[in-house]
Formats: C-alpha cells, structure tokens, sequence
C-alpha cells in the first residue's frame, strides 16, 4: 500500500466520523426545538379540567382579612387582591386592601397598618417575605395567618419565613421555561435576548435564572444582557433605559423577556421613538408574568408585546382565601400549583382573555364554594 492511499483512507474516515458528529449534532438540535414547540404547544392550550383540591374544611365562621399589596399599580397584585376580595365576600368574610406603593418603606407601612387592625388573617400581595421578615413575624407572633402570593421564590413554604402559612404561586421556573422557549421558537432559534429583573424579589430572580437557562439552552440563541433595574421605578427608568440600549446592542437585540408585564408598559414609547415597527419589529417583548389589562391589549393589538405568560390570578386570589381557611381550620395547605399558560395572539380570546384577564373555564369558583359548603 502506498503512502498516498494510506493518507486518502484516513482523510475519508476523518471526514465520515466528522460527518457523523455534524449529523448527530443537527438531530439533537431538531430534537431540541421538537420538544420546545411541543411544550408551547402545551402551555398554549385551552385550560377546561379543574386540577385543584376537592376536599378542605368547611368555612371557619367570620374572618376579617387585610390583602396587603406590594404595589396595585402593578396588576398581577391588583388582580389577585380582586379575586380575594370576591372569594372572602362569598364567605362572608370582612376583606379590607392596603397599598404598599411600590416602595420598600411603604411596604412596611402596609403590613404595620394591617397589624394594627388585628385581623384574622393577612395576604402578602407580592411582598417579598424576606424583605419584610422582621414585621410579618410580628404578625405571626400576634396569631395572625399570613399566606403569601409571590412573596418567595416558589410555591408552598417559604424558607426564609417559615411562619407564612403557604405561598402561591405558578411554579416560577416553568413560567420563565415557557417564557424562554417561546423567544426561541418564535426566533426559529436565532434569538438575541435582554432579560429584565428586579433583584430585591426572590422569585424574580428565580425566574431570571431559569429564563436564562432556557435561552441559552438552545445552541445558536444567546442571552445579551441581564438588566436589574426596580420595578417600583420603572415609571422613570424604562423608557432611557430601553433608549440606550437599543443605541448599544441595535439589530443585535431581537427579544426582550421581563419578569412581569409591567416593564413593557414604560418600553412602548421608546420603541416608537425609534421607528420599531409595532408588529413586525424588533425586539419582541415576552412578559414571565403576570398578564395585565395592558399587556392583553398589547398582543391583541400586535402592539409590541408577543406574549405574556399570564398567572390565573383572580383563581389565586380564591385560593388564598382557600389557603387561609385551612390554616384557621388547623389544616394543611392544599399544595395546589396551577399550571403554566402562555397567551399569545392565537389564543389570546380564550381562557379569560377576551376580557384582558386569564381567568380559566374550569369552574373553580364552583370547586372551592363545594369545599366551604357554600353557595
């Protein structure tokens, strides 16, 4: 055997092997956004089978309740404290809202303000129970039931407040899975992606990671940026913010994921500004929570915002009073985690949508009344 033909055999078996790696590679790619469209295609569905408890104790007589909210300009709070607020008048229950105002001081105000009413029970409207350890453990010294609504970093207990009853939430890590893989899917994979975050909430940064993870779990996406900037401020800080970064990263920057809808109401002006055309341009707005009036109007309208991984929040709302009840019972929490649903323009009549909320059709409200022994 000549040399020449030993080399050409071992250039044609290098080049079959690397054939095979490439091969394999595009396989575990299609593989890959297989099972990111089919999980899409999941959490897009119509939600029409109630998933939740079927037994609990009866309603435990008179209560007076304090929603304590973080911020009600923010509507994920909003809408959960209106939920509460239907659940607890079917119980008869005296329900009172007091407003943190997006600040940490006057979130501190709020809950000393419910201490001071000697309720029965209170809700964390997104308070951050970690933030707020020192005076929600007087609460809970005081006999007071505290149960939380994205008040840590995932649902049931709360590590650094153990006292909270329970916490509700959708599992924040498959809200920014879903969040994450739509940006790739919707890309065909290419996406280009600027995270919003705001660190002083546990489960925010929760989800930011997770949403990372998802990003960066497709090969040829890639996350630009990570941006912790507070949601209390957004007012004034989201419109230069988006400015100078469409100026920094330009064509480059194809989606934008925020931890909640909220960032996207103060962006809108600033992708006008620079010529975004609403529903073909870029960047692409993807909201990890919690589906707001705007934000419904938004996708509806092809107004910038893609999608928005909406929280069934006025079923929260009943099932903090749920959560309550079984807690003035002596019961455990029930444990319930409603699943992730993302809306996007397909879909964004059903399920709720139609009137800018999700609010599913799986008669909840029915479910939890037959758990009360109510009507």
């Amino acid at each position: 055997m000549t040399k020449s033909l030993v080399i050409r055999g071992a250039l044609l078996a290098s080049a079959a092997f690397f054939g095979l790696h490439v091969l394999s590679a595009q396989a575990a790619d299609d593989d890959f956004m297989k099972m990111a469209k089919d999980y899409i295609a999941q959490a897009t569905a119509p939600v029409t089978k109630w998933d939740g408890p079927t037994s609990g104790p009866k309603a435990q007589g008179k209560k007076v309740i304090v929603y304590a909210s973080a911020d009600q300009r923010n509507g994920g709070a909003s809408g959960v404290g209106d939920g509460a607020q239907e659940a607890a008048k079917v119980l008869g229950w005296d329900f009172r809202i007091i407003d943190g105002q997006g600040s940490v001081p006057a979130r501190t105000s709020a809950l000393t303000q419910a201490i001071a009413l000697k309720p029965d029970g209170i809700i964390l409207g997104t308070i951050d129970a970690a933030e707020q350890k020192p005076i929600i453990e007087q609460a809970i010294a005081a006999g007071i039931k505290v149960v939380g609504w994205h008040s840590g970093p995932g649902p049931g207990k709360i590590d650094a407040v153990p006292g909270v009853f329970t916490n509700i939430t959708t599992d924040p890590l498959e809200v920014a899975k879903a969040s994450g893989l739509y940006a790739v899917v919707d890309s065909g994979g290419k996406a280009n992606v600027i995270l919003f975050t705001d660190s002083i909430y546990a489960i925010a940064t929760a989800k930011t990671n997770a949403e990372k993870a998802a990003v960066e779990s497709c090969k040829t996406c890639k996350v630009l940026e990570v941006v912790d900037t507070p949601i209390g401020e957004l007012s004034t800080r989201m419109a230069p913010l988006t400015t100078a970064l469409l100026l920094k990263y330009k064509d480059q920057w194809t989606y934008s994921i925020g931890v909640n809808d909220l960032y996207f109401d103060f962006a809108v002006p600033s992708l006008t500004s620079a010529g975004v055309d609403p529903a073909t341009g870029y960047p692409r707005q993807i909201a990890a929570g919690d589906g707001s009036v705007p934000a419904f109007q938004r996708i509806r309208q092809k107004q910038y915002q893609l999608a928005t991984v909406a929280e069934p929040l006025h079923l929260h709302g009943w099932q903090t009073i749920d959560e309550l009840n079984r807690a003035f019972a002596g019961q455990p929490a029930s444990g319930y985690v409603a699943h992730v649903h993302l809306f996007i323009n397909d879909n964004i009549e059903k399920d709720g949508g139609a009137k800018n909320i999700y609010d599913p059709g799986n008669g909840y409200q029915d479910e939890y009344k037959k758990i009360w022994g109510v009507k």
